[in-house]
């Protein structure tokens, strides 16, 4: 076997209540895709943030290209050839695409920037993943799946040895995906090692050569991927065997709507934004918005909520017409939204958990009345059990939390306010698959306790395993409603949004 480009030994780190990592190995080999797994929590983003130096080291070594290192952070360790995208973009979208691609690193001409020179290298190298944009046009014109692109491809320029991508599709159609895998086939092809972290499990099958497992902190093994049935990871990342989802497919799909609707919308939409579309939801009804990337979903979920101002149609809550002004008009009809943004939309991460998750209630109370903290440990110990919330810590600052264990901060802030409608974007975005069927069975637990959800997925499957009626976009437009019976599957949706046809 090839010698280890990159080796990290007995690596421990520890944060204030929480053992993070616990003695892990872990190797990089040069020219291979290299999956990082685990369940959100179980130790992967603090690996990648301690190999960065981002994260100081409590025990154990690094060893880069034969020679041991220690980084003061991911600046340094980018000049020694690591260089990481995370999920979440980290460019600057008021900047152009050229100088988010080269900012710092700009070639100059007698102390003045070469921006001719700029553009046209940056064409280059967005040319190489296949990508023909403006580059002088400002990032934040763009789509969240080209800034994805950009930002993989600042850091293909960046790095020489080792390349961290952290859910790198997780904003991507499936077209992107691929688009994506050609070129990290071509950079493996080149000897570079990438590190690839993702929750999509078909996708580690369908480009990693290896696979390290972590679990609470701890390594649980290292495998060849056509090594380990999927059945087995999942088994490894988990602990044990996974039956929610099996559980789910069984749940009943016929929805009475024997009600007047508790939001209909009639011919709603927003110039520039969807096309005015109708929708009802019933109490206990989950409806889900299925449709390519850009399609409109969010779109719609942000209108019904009043994040969006609608410039067309009408919206009535229990028969009623309502005019959404905001998200105060929503939450004072119980009506609540969780954003695909967590980080920019939903969370506070200089709070702790306990008071990202009471934010929501205090608002509807107003500030001149206060939530007791007795009442407030009440609540939030409730709903720290109830969704298995890592670490089981009030007082633990949301930002040192794992991306699935935030998530369910965000749902416990909205839960506590016990709406009728719960509006879902995305909800298991970029989480491992337990908190991904543990969101899912909360949602069916929702619905069969009465409340509605709408609920917006860019997985199918997903989408069929929890809705009672499914809601089609294409390019902004609500082109159908098909009732979730037997007949409805995957292919039949793909059809409905490859054909465009409106009813």
């Amino acid at each position: 076997m090839t010698e280890a480009i990159l080796t990290m030994s007995g690596i421990s780190k520890e944060f204030p209540g929480v053992k993070a990592l616990s003695e892990v190995d872990f190797r990089l080999l040069p020219g291979e895709v290299h999956a990082l797994m685990g369940e959100n929590g179980a130790g992967k983003s603090t690996l990648i943030k301690v190999l960065t130096g981002v994260y100081d080291i409590d025990q154990g070594g690094i060893v880069l290209d034969g020679q041991p290192v220690s980084f003061s952070g991911p600046l340094q360790a980018q000049h020694s050839g690591i260089s990481t995208v995370y999920q979440e973009i980290n460019l600057c979208p008021n900047l152009s695409v050229a100088e988010n691609i080269f900012i710092g690193r700009e070639p100059r001409l007698f102390g003045h920037i070469r921006w001719s020179v700029v553009e046209r290298r940056a064409s280059e190298l967005l040319r190489r993943l296949q990508l023909d944009i403006d580059v002088s046009a400002q990032l934040g014109t763009y789509s969240l799946a080209v800034q994805q692109m950009v930002a993989i491809a600042r850091a293909i320029d960046i790095s020489a040895k080792v390349l961290i991508l952290d859910e790198p599709t997780s904003s991507l159609d499936a077209g992107e995906v691929q688009q994506l895998f050609r070129v990290m086939r071509q950079l493996k092809d080149e000897g570079i090692a990438i590190l690839f972290v993702t929750h999509f499990l078909e996708q580690v099958y369908e480009i990693a050569d290896r696979i390290t497992v972590l679990r609470n902190g701890r390594r649980v093994g290292e495998y060849r991927t056509s090594e380990l049935t999927l059945i087995d990871l999942i088994g490894k990342m988990i602990g044990k065997e996974l039956e929610v989802l099996e559980r789910l497919e069984d749940r009943p799909k016929r929805f009475q709507e024997v009600d007047v609707p508790l939001v209909d919308a009639r011919e709603l939409g927003r110039k520039g934004a969807v096309a005015p579309f109708s929708l009802t939801i019933h109490k206990g009804e989950v409806v889900g918005l299925a449709g390519l990337l850009g399609s409109g979903r969010t779109e719609v979920a942000r209108l019904i909520y009043g994040a969006d101002r609608a410039d067309h149609g009408q919206l009535a809550v229990d028969g009623r017409p309502v005019t959404m002004r905001g998200p105060r008009t929503a939450m004072a009809k119980d009506i609540a939204f969780c954003s695909e943004n967590r980080r920019t939309e939903g969370l506070i991460e200089e709070l702790t958990v306990r008071e990202n998750i009471i934010l929501a209630m205090q608002a509807t109370r107003g500030w001149t009345r206060p939530i007791a903290r007795r009442r407030q440990d009440e609540l939030v110990d409730r709903y720290v059990k109830a969704l298995d919330i890592r670490p089981a810590n009030p007082e633990a600052l949301v930002r040192n939390l794992s991306g699935g264990n935030q998530q369910k901060v965000l749902l416990a802030r909205w839960l506590i306010t016990e709406p009728r409608l719960l509006i879902l974007d995305e909800p298991t975005r970029g989480i491992d698959i337990g908190a991904k069927a543990e969101i899912q069975r909360l949602v069916a637990q929702l619905s069969d306790g009465g409340m509605a959800v709408l609920f917006v997925s860019a997985e199918l499957e997903e989408v069929l395993r929890l809705s009672h009626k499914v809601a089609v976009l294409r390019d902004r437009h609500l082109i159908a409603e098909l009732p979730n019976d037997d007949s409805l599957d995957v292919d039949r949706v793909m059809e409905t949004i490859a054909s465009g046809a409106k009813p």
